[in-house]
């Protein structure tokens, strides 16, 4: 059974950081994309930022790239995606999830027709940045 478990999240005034995890199990970490999206009150989910597993190549979204940071360790048992949030802003307050699917390369930006192909989704973390 795939599990991704996030955590990380917090409160934080804006200029901080976090860092969130994701701990995935229950399939094999290749050839995989993992990403990061967030969803605030009201408005669409939004890719945040992907990896993929195969070659470690990565997309960010515009309104993240410069202060966000997506990595992976797949050397333990239980594989973890890790985004490190520098800079944050009021408006990056959102739930955060993560989320994986088979196919390559990865990406934040949803299918017209299908919306974000990921297979797996966590159940979130909130993250919370005052002004």
């Amino acid at each position: 059974e795939v599990q991704l478990v996030e955590s990380g999240g917090g409160l934080v005034q804006a200029g901080g950081s976090l860092r969130l995890s994701c701990v995935a199990s229950g399939f094999t970490f290749d050839d995989y994309a993992i990403g990061w999206f967030r969803q605030a009150p009201g408005k669409e989910r939004e890719g945040v930022a992907c990896i993929s597993t195969s070659d470690g190549s990565t997309v960010y979204a515009d309104s993240v790239k410069g202060r966000f940071t997506i990595s992976s360790d797949n050397t333990n048992v239980k594989n973890t995606v890790y985004l490190q949030m520098n800079s944050l802003k009021f408006e990056d307050t959102a739930a955060y999830y993560c989320a994986v699917g088979p196919f390559f390369p990865c990406t934040v930006v949803p299918d017209t027709v299908l919306g974000y192909e990921y297979d797996y989704w966590g159940q979130g973390t909130q993250v919370t940045v005052s002004s």
